[in-house]
């Protein structure tokens, strides 16, 4: 198990087994996603948007440009 000790101004050093391992280096981004009961899962920021294609699987339904216009139109008249 790796670890790392927490600053006084909460940061961390990131070791570099685990920056090697998320092909991460300065200046890259991470995220923190929250998955309950206290923990945290660690990730690299650095993937391209067109890699996230099919993650959450295949479409229910297709909606075109104009319903997504109307949709918008729709909730912004309701909010002001």
């Amino acid at each position: 198990m790796t670890t790392a000790t927490i600053t006084s101004k909460g940061q961390i050093t990131i070791p570099s087994e685990v920056r090697q391992a998320l092909k991460v280096e300065a200046g890259d981004r991470v995220e923190f996603i929250d998955i309950g009961d206290g923990r945290f899962e660690f990730l690299a920021a650095t993937h391209l948007v067109t890699e996230l294609k099919g993650l959450f699987g295949k479409a229910r339904r297709v909606v075109s440009i104009d319903d997504m216009n109307e949709a918008i139109a729709a909730g912004g008249a309701a909010a002001g």
